[in-house]
């Protein structure tokens, strides 16, 4: 039988960064019509090798070859050339333009006249046509993070790459939408196109992958190997080198007061349309309050509202007997709210400052950091390694560039710092997406800790299995109203499905 015809190949690729082998003499190739999985920890080097087919990186030695011939990829528009796309895991928009501006930003046709209406046309009939809702006309800013990834993918649809480049990208889809991404890039393949796909989620793997490679440290530990008759474990051995607990250990807790009180919460979004619509809903102590839902349907402004970056129109918000109402980000920190924003480098981090800086960002104006007006270096640097041993974030050092740091430990990051704090409610928005399965372990176990330890947790995210497997019960949020509530130990992944769809059952 004659082996496909590799369509990219990438030999003994070598990248580094001040401090950091990134890539060592890496190889990897893609066959015509194959689903080629990328697996590895958070900085094990996936995002580099991809950004370096994709135009963002130049490789420091090695060589790459598109259809057999040697490519010289150094730009994102050469590897658009070469007929390669990538999605990539943090946008690549600009905020202040509409979706279709953002899709046809770059192309070189049409040189004189920008015929708008046709380019929206062309989007809408990608978005129907691929499931992709997205409304063209719509400005970036006015976006969920879900909504965006989406135009990411539109985009490279738009300019018929043949070679897709695609990370983690199913973070914000629900189930069914999952299904139907997967169907569509087997119909992809099966017309020849060639994908490298990035995920942390294991099963997706499992069912969609035809060869995986796994890199661990920067190197190729396992190269093109077949998934077939492996199981979820198998993958997570040759990804972290451990056995990895996908049943965590949630200790049965009795609930204890309401520390979250939500009564009949109106709130606009960014375009000035309903985006909560008399919703209701009570957190208590000892207690994770799952929220599922299709992104858009009010998540950002749920976790906005109660955290002071978006006003009610009408309602109430409590913290126990506090009444956090249209109070500001500050004021709701120091009566004891913690909150992971969905976008950790943009909202999350100051990702231009150090990882000192960032883990004392709630805390420099409070003793012993807060030395009156003034701020005690000492003191500081001494908080921070502490913060950086016990959540075990894997930084050179406590001055290091946060936006230098693999997703995971971002994530840390953040969660050092809320945690720290010791709040009664912690919102925890996404907070593994993009992560890999170590990293999701360590976030998973962390939240299940501010439980044990008597705080209020709401859980936001479109993870069914990551709800499932960490909440006390699920709320199911459509069209910015709670629709149904549930026990988790009665839930139905089939059942909250039809919920998210907007089906009262």
């Amino acid at each position: 039988m004659t082996e496909p015809t590799r369509v990219v190949e990438m030999k003994q690729i070598v990248k580094r960064f001040p401090g950091v082998l990134a890539n060592d003499q890496v190889d990897f190739d893609l066959r015509r019509g194959e689903i080629h999985a990328l697996l590895g920890e958070n900085g094990a080097g996936k995002s580099t090798l991809t950004n370096i087919l994709a135009g963002l990186y130049r490789a420091d030695q090695g060589e790459i070859f598109v259809e057999g011939q040697r490519a010289d990829i150094g730009s994102p528009r050469d590897a658009i050339n070469y007929g390669i796309g990538m999605i990539y895991q943090h946008f690549m928009l600009v905020p202040s333009q509409t979706v279709a501006e953002n899709i046809i930003l770059g192309l070189r046709e049409p040189r004189f006249r920008l015929n708008l209406a046709q380019a929206e046309k062309r989007v809408q009939e990608l978005s129907q046509q691929f499931g992709l809702k997205v409304d063209p006309r719509a400005h970036i800013w006015q976006l969920s993070v879900g909504e965006q990834q989406r135009v990411e993918i539109l985009k490279m649809l738009y300019r018929g790459a043949n070679i897709l480049i695609l990370d983690e990208p199913t973070a914000v889809l629900t189930p069914l939408e999952a299904r139907e991404l997967f169907a569509t890039l087997k119909s992809m393949t099966a017309q020849g196109r060639s994908v490298i796909f990035i995920s942390h989620h294991l099963d997706e793997i499992l069912e969609i992958a035809d060869r995986v490679t796994v890199m661990q440290k920067g190197r190729v530990t396992a190269a093109g190997v077949s998934p077939q008759g492996m199981t979820k474990n198998d993958l997570a051995r040759l990804m972290v080198g451990r056995e990895i607990v996908f049943a965590l250990d949630k200790k049965k807790m009795e609930p204890g007061a309401v520390v979250l009180k939500i009564e009949q919460a109106r709130a606009l979004n960014d375009r000035g349309l309903p985006a909560l619509r008399e919703l209701s809903l009570q957190v208590r102590a000892n207690e994770i309050l799952g929220v599922a839902g299709v992104a858009g349907n009010g998540q950002r402004e749920l976790s906005q509202v109660i955290t002071g970056l978006r006003t009610l129109v009408s309602g109430r918000i409590y913290l126990g007997a506090y009444d956090l109402t249209n109070k500001s980000p500050g004021e709701i920190h120091e009566l004891g709210v913690g909150h992971i924003p969905e976008d950790r480098l943009g909202t999350g981090l100051a990702s231009g400052l150090s990882v000192l800086y960032n883990l004392i960002l709630r805390r420099y104006k409070q003793a012993p950091i807060a030395q009156g007006i003034a701020i005690n270096w000492h003191t500081a640097r001494q908080v921070s390694k502490n913060l950086v041993e016990t959540f075990e974030i894997a930084t050179p050092t406590v001055d290091t560039r946060v936006g230098a740091l693999s997703g995971g430990n971002t994530q840390k990051v953040i969660l050092a710092r809320e945690i720290s704090t010791r709040p009664d409610l912690l919102v925890a928005v996404h907070p593994t997406r993009g992560l890999d399965v170590g990293a999701t372990e360590a976030v998973q176990k962390l939240l299940l800790q501010q439980r044990e330890a008597g705080a209020a947790v709401l859980l936001i995210s479109e993870d069914l299995d990551e709800i499932l497997a960490v909440s006390d019960r699920v709320a199911v949020l459509f069209d910015g109203q709670i629709i149904g509530e549930m026990p988790t130990a009665e839930a139905d992944i089939e059942k909250i499905g039809l919920m998210m769809a907007g089906t009262k059952t």
